[in-house]
């Protein structure tokens, strides 16, 4: 759930990926052995527990195009859902944040499935399916910080923070707080919760299911979760539905897409997210 920019890198994305998918740009062009068509989704592979690489097919994961390595996470789930439905094969590709937008805009992929919040400035670059999940915003700590009762954004005066770059934690949320030393961004999910755990800071923000999950594979971690009080962090509703994008104008894939998503519920939405956090690599 992660309001980023995006950098001028589609040129870069395109010479990379050329390599993967020489002769197929196109979803008319990409099928599989089978015949069936494929569904082509792209995303980070590097943000438990929405997505995650892993070195077997354990727990369902699928396999990353070009790699040896696989993919699983509640993104992967998703994607494998949606694939299923629509008869389709399912091909994981691996590439930066950064790199997500450009890649569904240029056709090097048909989707991103990465836990992006359907925001405005998106919504001029690529279309949007409907929600597929809605992660609130928290904070975590560590237990024996002396932040660790706060009951509110006030509460957290002065704090030392920071968040992953890019997103709406980092430069929405953190400057709510008063008088934070609010420190450089980090550059991923994993490097925000390695700065809190080395206590290089003392909170940092993000949304629900990698907080959760980050208290399963750090322990001595705490969340705060100031939702429903008078004294939580201000953002708006695009900023905590997360959607899958497509390229702009491909009514048809997010027609069927959201036909898919129409047979979910937010209890199915919830409880595929508690599987991903129970099987995450951290959590064993």
């Amino acid at each position: 759930m992660r309001l980023r920019k995006i950098a001028a890198v589609a040129v870069m994305i395109m010479l990379s990926a050329a390599a993967v998918f020489a002769g197929g740009s196109s979803e008319e062009e990409a099928a599989s052995a089978s015949g069936r068509p494929v569904l082509r989704v792209a995303m980070e592979c590097g943000y438990a527990p929405y997505n995650w690489t892993q070195t077997t097919d354990a727990n369902g994961a699928v396999p990353i195009a070009d790699s040896n390595d696989y993919a699983n996470g509640y993104d992967v789930m998703m994607a494998k859902y949606i694939a299923d439905a629509l008869d389709m094969d399912l091909q994981i590709v691996k590439l930066d944040w950064d790199s997500l937008v450009p890649a569904v805009q240029s056709g090097i992929v048909d989707c991103v499935i990465a836990g992006q919040s359907i925001t405005s400035a998106r919504l001029q670059m690529v279309d949007f399916s409907d929600p597929y999940y809605y992660a609130s915003i928290v904070c975590l700590v560590k237990k024996d910080s002396p932040y660790a009762d706060a009951q509110g954004v006030q509460d957290l005066r002065g704090v030392t923070c920071t968040s992953q770059m890019n997103t709406v934690w980092y430069d929405v949320c953190l400057p709510q707080i008063p008088d934070a030393n609010i420190l450089p961004a980090q550059d991923s999910a994993p490097a925000m919760l390695v700065a809190l755990n080395a206590d290089r800071v003392d909170l940092i923000c993000t949304d629900m299911p990698t907080a959760t999950a980050a208290t399963v594979a750090y322990p001595d971690m705490k969340l705060l979760d100031f939702s429903g009080t008078d004294d939580d962090f201000q953002v708006s509703q695009e900023e905590i539905n997360i959607g899958i994008s497509i390229r702009k104008g491909n009514t048809e894939l997010k027609d069927k897409i959201n036909s898919v998503l129409a047979t979910l519920t937010t209890d199915d939405y919830n409880e595929m997210m508690n599987e991903a956090i129970a099987v995450q690599p951290l959590a064993q």
